[in-house]
């Protein structure tokens, strides 16, 4: 053997676990001496042969990937469409939540001129956050061989649905997990919330926790059947007139005790208007009701005319 094939089965070696290294030395000496002995049977002269079975064989740290059973994908292909699919729902909803609920904060704590760019901020460092996380989870199941067990896949699981579906998998998984998140925020702000206390003791709850009396238990019950309202949407596959009429049902039957709870001063916890100078002000709280309900009014109306438009562009 010449330099050149002990160069390039000491580049092999030095990715292989050290147990492995005589077998696979031996193993690749002998393939190369063959491949070679091949080309030169054929006329090829001994060199240049030997140059082009190190050049077939490619680059030593794959070749030693390969030996070691180590894969050079940071995700690969059996959890690459579940790390995918998880990923876009996750960052088609959470940090705008997140950048959203910054930049009130930073407004109602006498900060409007840096609300903006706070929840902008905050929306990009989630995101971030977020890619990290799922794909370091991805990477270390890829690696373990963990098993998802995941349903296999049949020609029974093709879709029957029209063509021209309205209602996809992702949309109404970005829905539920919105639901889902109100839901149980609505009982912890109480215990925990995002607002800390001026003194530095604990949080500050968000809604008056008086509510609790019917209000709050009304508006969860609202959003749980919001989520009976996305799954039927989903199986229905499209817009038909009962769901667009329980779509606007359901957002109607929240968004009118918001808008009223609101404009009577009993939405918001005490502590947490005493929490903002700038809130506590009489006139900028009135400002503050009346944006949220201009918000609130403007959100489902677009709501529901978008369920109708749909409707009426493709119906049943």
């Amino acid at each position: 053997m010449t330099s050149l094939t002990d160069r390039y089965v000491g580049a092999t070696l030095r990715s292989v676990p050290a147990q492995r290294r005589d077998e696979i030395a031996a193993e690749l000496r002998g393939s190369i001496e063959d491949m070679i002995e091949g080309r030169t049977s054929a006329g090829e002269d001994a060199d240049a042969a030997e140059r082009a079975v190190l050049t077939e064989l490619g680059n030593p740290a794959q070749l030693a990937a390969r030996y070691s059973d180590r894969r050079l994908q940071l995700i690969g292909p059996t959890y690459y469409l579940v790390w995918e699919r998880l990923l876009k729902v996750l960052l088609s909803s959470v940090p705008a939540t997140v950048g959203v609920v910054v930049g009130l904060v930073k407004a109602a704590d006498g900060e409007p001129g840096e609300a903006v760019g706070a929840g902008i901020s905050a929306a990009i460092q989630t995101g971030v956050q977020i890619a990290f996380w799922v794909t370091l989870v991805f990477a270390i199941l890829e690696r373990t061989n963990t098993a998802l067990n995941l349903p296999e896949w049949t020609v029974d699981r093709l879709p029957r649905d029209h063509p021209n579906r309205q209602i996809t998998l992702p949309d109404t998984a970005a829905a539920i997990g919105w639901l889902v998140l109100v839901i149980a925020y609505l009982p912890i702000q109480h215990f925990w919330s995002f607002i800390p206390a001026r003194d530095g003791g604990g949080s500050v709850p968000l809604l008056d926790p008086a509510l609790w009396s019917f209000w709050l238990p009304f508006l969860i019950v609202v959003l749980v059947a919001n989520l009976a309202v996305e799954v039927v949407k989903y199986r229905t596959g499209r817009w038909t007139w009962p769901l667009v009429g329980a779509n606007a049902l359901v957002n109607s039957a929240f968004a009118v005790p918001v808008c009223w709870l609101l404009l009577t001063d009993r939405l918001l916890s005490p502590e947490f208007v005493a929490r903002f100078e700038w809130l506590s002000q009489p006139d900028n709280l009135d400002t503050v009701a009346n944006v949220s309900v201009a918000v609130t009014i403007l959100t489902v109306l677009w709501i529901i005319i978008d369920s109708v438009v749909r409707f009426r562009r493709n119906p049943a």
